[in-house]
């Protein structure tokens, strides 16, 4: 049985270098779009939850640019490749690995994530 996400407490985690930092409930994360969180060094993340229900978490900075708007980006997935696009120049990061799907030298940084 799967509980709506609305009738849980269950917290979105990212591994940070001193543990597990909880960022945000799980009803916060509507399936295909990103939120924005604050990290205790002062980093932000872009966290999303795919219409299965999968959880990714990526640096929110978008490399192109410098702007911190990769959590407002579209989602969708290439080659069965969950991606993030930004939405300043539209280039493609996988959710997975951070790679740039458009320029293969130039990466963001993922966060394992996780609930509880």
């Amino acid at each position: 049985m799967t509980l709506a996400p609305e009738t849980t407490d269950l917290k979105v985690e990212l591994a940070l270098d001193g543990g597990w930092f909880a960022v945000c409930d799980l009803s916060m994360l509507l399936p295909g779009r990103g939120v924005a969180a604050l990290l205790p060094d002062g980093r932000q993340a872009a966290i999303f939850r795919d219409r299965s229900g999968e959880l990714y978490a990526v640096d929110n900075r978008d490399p192109f640019t410098g702007a911190a708007v990769l959590s407002r980006g579209l989602t969708g997935t290439h080659q069965g490749r969950p991606f993030v696009a930004s939405p300043l120049l539209k280039q493609r990061f996988d959710l997975t690995s951070g790679q740039c799907l458009d320029d293969e030298e130039v990466r963001v940084a993922t966060y394992k994530v996780r609930t509880a």
